[in-house]
């Protein structure tokens, strides 16, 4: 069971790294080509529109994925162990394998829950909606073709809805080469309609407003629709299971109550959640000027791309994974602490995947703390141009480079927590996080108001607010594994850091680029300089962590031919 799945999880994790840096890609280039189209105002109203868009999907569906990435069907393990020996065939339906063993009830009742996610998005799209026309400035209402464009935002959104049903066969099944695939052709055509439309209504001398943004959007939507519904399809007729809702067998019943409540549960926590992810900005806009805010959302973007772009897929792929090794809860609780052997194992795997994660990211944070600071005027002066290494974008850039380590090491644990805890832990998460939210609050009024560090003292109240969050979620991580059999032993932080020449390489190359960055012009010399240390430590890591990575590699190589048998499904 864990080195299938540990083998798909890591296929899951590089396709979903690959996703987010080809869409992301894509994106920056088509936005580039249309900056020569549009105004800053058409630009900064799609932009509103989308996170409008992004804000009801988020509420609607996000701790109802959540909770079905937590669904584990009761003799899952024991008929995956058996698939792992070879007692399980495979049967073939339209190109693409489906294990026969797969227990279509649990996935009948995963695709009705998935339905709640579209109950409780409709009215969402329509509320968001009324209040954004209701609220909008004046220069926005005046832009063209606004009140139509906002209504195909919403139908695209509720379209993009009507896709979770098929998202949640696909997750279950852990085809990410499906969501990978889907989302990048979506990505791509929205990209291609938005840029076809704007580029020919202007070179014809009509104004279309932000109507090409939402036709991509809907574009998109439609496409991501598609690209699952033929790929799910095939599944849904091997397995059985109905993409409408139905009554599941023996039970009588829609929706699983378990799931129900777990996902009621789940919600007020993303509620507060998203209010917090948001809480910097609301600080910023209160506390500092104009220039102050346009610095950190230079900085703050940059520094979070490697966020988006890596930690997020990582977290996702494994959560999904600990909620398929681990036992359930309701398994493994202090009134019942002893799981049988398989758990114990699986739990173990768990455990080992969890420490490699947090090593390999503190050989990440290691790159950003001794190479980040030193390079973020040069990155700056190189790609946003020089006018910006004059602001306090710089020295924001610099320390949010110390606030990377804060961040992957909360989210792999929230990941580890949101996988295995029960709902009154998830409630007591919740009522932590209001202390948590006080403390940010708290440290972002001394740094902005009363210390008067600018930005950068809002990046030091997010390392504060995310080192609190660490330290509850790693007391629940060890408290877990202490009550699933691990024989009293609980993560080990010499398992997780660099070995000392790994640092000994960092604090060199910091020192080497020292000099460049208080001195560094910018110029071809300087970028020669910074490759050639950038590359000699990488160099010198690969050296001192070869055994590391070596295992890393072994624990993964047993498992790439079951892997590429696996990846046949989604061809």
């Amino acid at each position: 069971m864990a080195n299938s799945l540990l083998a798909k999880s890591a296929q899951g994790a590089t396709l979903l790294i690959l996703l987010q840096v080809g869409s992301r890609a894509l994106t920056f280039i088509v936005n580039q080509v249309l900056l020569r189209y549009l105004s800053p105002q058409i630009l900064g109203v799609s932009t509103q529109l989308e996170l409008l868009s992004i804000s009801t999907l988020y509420f609607a569906r996000e701790s109802i994925r959540v909770a079905l990435q937590r669904q584990r069907g009761e003799n899952e393990q024991a008929k995956t162990e058996k698939a792992d020996e070879g007692d399980v065939g495979e049967t073939k339906k339209e190109g693409r394998a489906v294990s026969s063993y797969e227990p279509s009830r649990r996935i009948q009742g995963v695709v009705n829950v998935s339905y709640t996610a579209i109950g409780l998005g409709i009215p969402l799209t329509l509320l968001f909606g009324w209040l954004y026309l209701r609220n909008a400035d004046i220069a926005v209402l005046q832009t063209p073709h606004i009140e139509r464009s906002l209504q195909i935002y919403a139908f695209a959104t509720i379209v993009e809805l009507f896709n979770e049903p098929l998202f949640a066969v696909a997750q279950q099944q852990m085809l990410y080469g499906t969501r990978a695939s889907s989302e990048m052709l979506a990505t791509f055509s929205k990209c291609i309609v938005n840029s076809s439309i704007a580029i020919w209504a202007s070179r014809s001398g009509i104004d279309l407003g932000v109507l090409p943004f939402a036709i991509g959007q809907l574009t998109y939507a439609f496409v991501l629709f598609l690209g699952y519904l033929t790929r799910v399809i095939p599944i849904c007729k091997s397995t059985s299971v109905s993409l409408i809702p139905k009554f599941l067998p023996q039970t009588n019943s829609l929706l699983p109550h378990s799931l129900i409540t777990l996902a009621a549960t789940l919600y007020g926590q993303s509620i507060f959640k998203q209010l917090l992810t948001s809480g910097d900005s609301y600080l910023i806009a209160t506390l500092t000027s104009l220039p102050v805010q346009g610095a950190y959302a230079l900085a703050a973007n940059y520094g979070a791309l490697i966020a988006r772009i890596l930690f997020q897929p990582i977290e996702e792929s494994s959560r999904s994974l600990f909620a398929r090794l681990l036992p359930p809860q309701s398994q493994s609780t202090p009134t019942n602490p002893d799981p049988n052997p398989t758990d114990t194992k699986a739990v173990a795997q768990a455990s080992k995947n969890l420490t490699t994660i947090l090593h390999l990211y503190s050989l990440l944070s290691l790159f950003a703390i001794t190479l980040g600071p030193p390079l973020s005027p040069l990155l700056l002066r190189t790609i946003a141009g020089p006018r910006w290494t004059k602001t306090e974008a710089p020295s924001v850039l610099a320390a949010y480079c110390y606030y990377i380590p804060f961040l992957a090491t909360n989210g792999i644990l929230e990941a580890f927590v949101s996988a295995v805890a029960t709902e009154a832990q998830i409630r007591n998460q919740g009522l932590w996080s209001i202390a948590f939210s006080c403390v940010f609050v708290g440290t972002g009024y001394l740094a902005l108001s009363i210390a008067d560090l600018g930005a950068r003292g809002l990046v030091l109240a997010n390392a504060v607010n995310m080192a609190a969050r660490i330290t509850w979620s790693w007391r629940f991580v060890n408290g877990y594994l202490r009550r699933a059999g691990r024989g009293g032993e609980t993560l080990d932080w010499e398992e997780m850091v660099p070995s000392r020449g790994a640092l000994v390489v960092g604090v060199f190359a910091r020192f080497s680029l020292a000099g460049l960055a208080g001195a560094g012009d910018g110029g071809l010399g300087d970028l020669i300089t910074a490759g050639v240390v950038v590359g000699g430590a990488g160099v010198g890591v690969l050296f001192f962590e070869r055994d590391f990575l070596g295992e890393c590699y072994g624990m993964l190589r047993p498992e790439a031919e079951a892997g590429n048998t696996d990846t046949k499904k989604e061809k």
